[in-house]
């Protein structure tokens, strides 16, 4: 047997190719949108794939199962779970999977589970080298089981808007783990997230576990009772990213079939004053140090660091054409940022500009560059027990303002805020606050983007403040 694991870190993604050496055959498990490089993988081990299959209809990148099952002329495996609601609409196009089904892949059996709670809909596959033995050696569990962590219950709810269903889902979960942990100790588990998903709230950077581990040391597995694992679950959990529930919308419908990544142009630096003025989205992802030196009035600041992707999925729109400013020496990056927006369905990058932009469009237009001020930890105590105190907004998580916050904060997360401007006031100096001040960097973009004028960083963020034993709520 034949086992190949992707991780897309970008998206703290994990896949799966299995195949057989002796039957030259090969299945695939939750691939993305990358398809070339299960092609290669599977040609490189001299394997053709035969089937290619998800553990679930997913909602933080866009599936690739599908352009795969095209482009090698696999058969595509859907679950055919839950209700009518996750139902694939490009079922026709491949076979239909239940609970008890089971695929063989030359001397691979692979057995089918139904594990709902994170999903309705959701499978995992047991995993059986019968070229030596006859029960399953791994179990590909996909949002279900992760290494020191559970899927969490609560995205129909809160990503797509399916009132009702968090805590229905949360028992479900509980009911799935209490059959799953029937298996054997030394079950292999190959989760389809690692540290940085937020399709948990905890999960570990570990790239595989097992069950008798998990059922030792995985919280999901010690709680006391039902009730306890569906307080437990629910709370804690991170807001979900917007565009979860455009995924969901897309990889139920059929994801389009890219064909290759597409590599935007390079732009004209005159080209930028017209764009801007049209009210393109422009995501300039020069560091926050230097967009808030000088920036175009206008342009939305993302910094090209590990939270890219994150942060380009909450914040851009996805029925618009997309610009991308570049840092000094990333266009040798671009394939990568166009790869890695791809991955979460960001397609439309309709070219590209350089760092010299920025200055080349203040030339052009005559007019001053935008820049954010920033204040100490310090400077801001001060300020709020003065007359005129500012209005601090809050961009971090529920779970950190549950943690401690300066007191008559507006807590707004990062990712809604351009959502709840009513809430910041535009006659009052706003200063923006996260923990340690990369994402209020963003959303001081966020806010001149909108025509603020009178918002600043906090140097540090709360810690700074914390570290000032600021009072607290």
């Amino acid at each position: 047997m034949i086992v190949r694991r992707f991780f897309e870190p970008a998206i703290a993604q994990s896949s799966y190719l299995v195949g057989c050496s002796a039957a030259g055959k090969a299945i695939v498990f939750d691939p993305n949108r990358d398809v070339d490089q299960y092609v290669r993988a599977a040609a490189d081990a001299g394997l053709r794939i035969a089937y290619v299959t998800e553990t679930h209809i997913h909602a933080d990148f866009v599936s690739g199962a599908r352009e795969l099952a095209k482009r090698t002329g696999a058969t595509l495996l859907l679950s055919d779970e839950g209700d009518a609601d996750w139902k694939y609409a490009f079922a026709d196009e491949g076979r239909l999977v239940r609970h008890g089904d089971a695929v063989t892949v030359g001397n691979v059996r692979v057995d089918i589970l139904h594990t709902p709670g994170h999903t309705p809909e959701h499978l995992t596959f047991l995993i059986t080298d019968g070229a030596v033995a006859d029960v399953p050696m791994a179990a590909v569990t996909g949002d279900f089981v992760f290494c020191g962590d559970v899927g969490r219950p609560d995205l129909l709810e809160r990503a797509a808007n399916m009132a009702g269903t968090m805590e229905k889902g949360a028992r479900v979960l509980f009911r799935s783990l209490e059959q799953f942990k029937r298996q054997e100790d030394w079950l292999q588990i190959w989760p389809g997230h690692g540290a940085g998903s937020a399709c948990g709230k905890g999960i570990s950077a570990v790239p595989h576990s097992t069950l008798g581990y998990e059922r030792r040391f995985n919280w999901a597995f010690k709680v006391g009772g039902e009730q306890e694992f569906v307080s437990s679950v629910l709370a804690g959990q991170p807001e979900p990213p917007k565009y979860f529930a455009t995924m969901k919308r897309v990889n139920k419908e059929g994801p389009p079939l890219l064909g290759g990544f597409h590599v935007p142009p390079r732009m004209d630096d005159a080209a930028l004053p017209a764009l801007v003025a049209g009210g393109a989205t422009v995501v300039d992802a020069r560091p926050a140090a230097e967009h808030a030196a000088g920036f175009v009035p206008g342009t939305l600041n993302i910094p090209l660091n590990a939270s890219f992707v994150t942060w380009a999925g909450w914040l851009v729109p996805y029925d618009v054409d997309l610009y991308l400013v570049l840092p000094e020496g990333a266009e040798s990056r671009l394939e990568e940022v166009a790869r890695a927006l791809a991955l979460i369905g960001l397609d439309r990058i309709a070219g590209y500009f350089g760092a010299g932009a920025v200055a080349a469009w203040a030339r052009q237009t005559s007019q001053p560059l935008g820049t954010t001020e920033s204040v100490t930890a310090p400077a801001l105590v001060a300020e709020l027990h003065g007359e005129a105190p500012p209005v601090v907004v809050d961009v971090r998580s529920q779970a950190e303002w549950n943690d401690g916050r300066i007191d008559g904060a507006v807590h707004i997360p990062l990712g809604y805020l351009a959502d709840r401007l009513a809430e910041v006031p535009r006659d009052r100096r706003v200063v923006v606050q996260c923990a340690a001040g990369a994402r209020s960097a963003i959303g001081c973009s966020v806010l001149a983007r909108a025509g603020y004028t009178n918002m600043v960083n906090l140097e540090g963020g709360f810690d700074a403040v914390r570290q000032l034993q600021s009072p607290r709520a």
